[in-house]
C-alpha cells in the first residue's frame, strides 16, 4: 500500500512522539527506577509525557484532545463500573481455583508496585494509598491524551477509525515490554523467558488498547480513563493470598478480566455503531 505525503507526516509525527516518550519511559525505568523508591510508581517520564503531549496538541492543532467532555464525572464512573464489573468475575474465579486447589485463599488490601512476576511491596500507610491514586490518575491522564487522544487523532485525519486504533494499539501494546526487558537486564529473567513475558504483555496490551480506543469512540476520554484506571488502581491494592503468597494467579487474572472486558465492549460497540448508522448514512469505520 502506497501512502501519500500526508499519510506519512501523520505517521512519522505519531512515531517520532512515541519514541521520545518511550525513551524517558526506558530512562526511568532501567535508572532513576522511581518505581521501587517509596513513589512504587514510575510518574517522572509521565508527568515529562503530559508536557510532551500538551506541546505536541498545541503544534500540530490538535485544538481537543478529550479532556474537555462536559460529561467527565458520569463516563469517569461509568468507566471505573465497567472495570469493577469485569474484576470482580475475575477475583471471583480466581478465588474459585485456589480454593479447588486445596487452599484457602483471602482477599486482601495493600498496596504494591507491579512487577512481571508478582506485585512487589506491602505498605498500608495512608500515604502509600494517596501516592498510588495519585500515581494512577498521572498515568492514565498521559496514556490515554496520549494514545487515545493525541495519536488516535493524528491518525485518524489521514486513516480510517479502526485502522488508527490498531496502529494506536500495537504502539501501546509496545509501551509495556520495557518492564520484561528491565527484568531480563537485571538477570532476574533470562533472555527467552523475558521475550515471552514481553511478548505476551505487548499482545495483552495491544488488546486492551483496542477496547480503550473503542471506549472512547463511544463515550469519549473519560470513559477510557475511568477503565483504565480501575484496571490498574485493583492491581496495586486489591490482593489474593494464598499459601503464604500473594497473586499466584494475578497474570491470569489480569488476563482473564481483559479478555472478559474485550468481549463485551466490542460487543457494546457494534450495538453502538448499528444504532449510530440507523441515524446517519455516513461511515463509521
Amino acid at each position: 500500500m502506497k501512502y501519500s505525503g500526508e499519510k506519512r507526516q501523520a505517521v512519522w509525527a505519531v512515531i517520532a512522539l512515541y519514541l521520545l516518550c518511550f525513551a524517558l519511559r526506558l530512562g526511568e525505568l532501567f535508572w532513576l527506577r522511581t518505581d521501587r523508591t517509596i513513589w512504587g510508581e514510575a510518574f517522572l517520564h509521565k508527568i515529562a509525557g503530559i508536557g510532551i503531549l500538551l506541546l505536541a496538541a498545541r503544534l500540530l492543532s490538535v485544538e481537543n484532545l478529550g479532556f474537555r467532555s462536559p460529561k467527565r464525572a458520569l463516563r469517569s464512573a461509568q468507566g471505573l463500573g465497567l472495570g469493577l464489573a469485569v474484576f470482580v468475575l475475575a477475583y471471583g474465579a480466581e478465588l474459585l481455583v485456589l480454593a479447588g486447589q486445596g487452599e484457602q485463599p483471602s482477599l486482601a488490601v495493600y498496596v504494591s508496585a507491579y512487577g512481571v512476576n508478582g506485585n512487589l511491596g506491602n505498605q498500608t500507610a495512608p500515604l502509600f494509598f494517596l501516592l498510588c491514586l495519585a500515581g494512577n490518575l498521572i498515568n492514565v491522564v498521559m496514556e490515554e491524551g496520549l494514545f487515545r487522544g493525541l495519536f488516535q487523532q493524528l491518525l485518524e485525519r489521514r486513516f480510517s477509525f479502526v485502522a488508527a486504533a490498531a496502529g494506536c494499539s500495537v504502539l501501546f501494546g509496545l509501551w509495556h515490554i520495557a518492564a520484561p526487558l528491565r527484568e531480563w537486564w537485571e538477570g532476574s529473567a533470562g533472555l527467552g523467558a523475558a521475550l515471552m513475558q514481553a511478548a505476551l504483555l505487548a499482545l495483552l496490551s495491544a488488546l486492551v488498547g483496542f477496547k480503550l480506543a473503542l471506549l472512547s469512540r463511544m463515550g469519549g476520554l473519560y470513559l477510557a480513563m475511568g477503565d483504565h484506571f480501575c484496571n490498574n488502581t485493583l492491581s496495586n491494592l486489591l490482593h489474593v493470598l494464598s499459601a503464604g503468597q500473594a497473586d499466584q494467579l494475578m497474570s491470569l487474572r489480569i488476563a482473564l478480566a481483559q479478555v472478559l472486558s474485550f468481549c463485551l465492549v466490542l460487543a457494546l460497540y457494534r450495538r453502538w455503531r448499528n444504532r449510530q448508522a440507523g441515524r446517519a448514512a455516513v461511515p463509521l469505520t
